[in-house]
């Protein structure tokens, strides 16, 4: 049976209500992040956390010229994860240098080797936002030819229009919804 990856996406404390850049009702999606996270374990699939990792001069916040407030600051309480991830998870941090931003776990990251070398095919994705992160973690996972699912019932988007366009353009890109 081909390896299976859940890829968790940025389920941190800036991203819920009462943080820095809410996801609207992205709180709502972490009991079903947690039980993803609790049955692909329980499978023997890999367990992969993606989160924003920003220095605090990153160029995507707005003292910079960036389109964003400051968010997920490294070993800030912000920055810190809110679902239950077990010990065993493989953390990647993006965006962590000052002039660089990265949307997608796999920019900039050695997330398609780590997945590769544990002989990953199948990738399941969840988490927010679906029309950012989300999307862009997904697309470039087909690029790197691995099977892609995103779990539709455990990720939020910010904006309902444009968690639509994302949806289809994932759809379009060879992501399956589920």
């Amino acid at each position: 049976m081909p390896k299976e990856a859940l890829i968790v996406v940025d389920m941190q404390r800036d991203f819920m209500p009462g943080g820095a850049l809410p996801v609207p009702d992205g709180d709502s999606i972490i009991p079903r992040c947690n039980e993803y996270i609790r049955r692909f374990k329980e499978k023997g699939a890999l367990i992969v956390a993606t989160k924003d990792w920003h220095p605090p001069n990153h160029i995507s916040f707005k003292e910079r010229g960036g389109p964003w407030p400051a968010h997920c600051v490294q070993n800030t309480p912000g920055a810190e994860f809110v679902v239950d991830l077990p010990e065993d998870a493989v953390i990647i941090s993006k965006a962590t240098e000052p002039d660089k931003e990265a949307y997608s776990g796999f920019e900039g990251t050695n997330l398609a080797e780590i997945l590769k070398e544990n002989g990953v095919e199948k990738i399941y994705v969840c988490g927010v936002a679906t029309e950012y992160c989300v999307k862009a973690t997904a697309l470039d996972a087909v690029k790197h030819g691995f099977e892609v699912y995103l779990l539709s019932d455990a990720v939020k988007g910010i904006n309902p229009e444009d968690e639509k366009k994302a949806l289809e353009e994932m759809r379009k890109a060879g992501v399956k919804i589920l």
